[in-house]
């Protein structure tokens, strides 16, 4: 057993940067962090290669998905949002500090080097 310490916990990013990434767990078949972004901010981060679950904690924002002219969902505490691998998406119009615990599946990166 492993008990995730500050798992969805907002983390304030560092200078330079909007978004902050704490990776909590990683095993084979699954990883688990939490992504934070300061209200404001731009959310740049690229589709990866494994499918991911978002449970957002704090804030409030727009999850864009699926590219241009793709579906926009209104997000907050308690939102679960399912991305399947390698589609694109980015949070949008972050009015309040976001947290979400973000699960992969399998782990973040795995998929990466396999010819997936």
């Amino acid at each position: 057993m492993h008990v995730l310490s500050d798992a969805g916990a907002f983390t304030a990013p560092g200078a330079g940067s909007g978004v902050h990434w704490a990776e909590h767990l990683s095993v084979s078949d699954l990883s688990v962090g939490t992504y934070s972004i300061a209200a404001g901010a731009d959310d740049d981060q690229e589709p990866h290669t494994e499918d991911e679950i978002y449970v957002v904690t704090a804030g409030q924002a727009t999850l864009q998905a699926g590219g241009p002219g793709g579906q926009a969902a209104p997000v907050g505490p308690g939102s679960v949002i399912y991305v399947p691998a390698g589609e694109p998406h980015h949070f949008t119009a972050v009015t309040s500090d976001l947290a979400a615990i973000v699960l992969f599946a399998p782990a973040e990166y795995s998929r990466r080097n396999a010819g997936h």
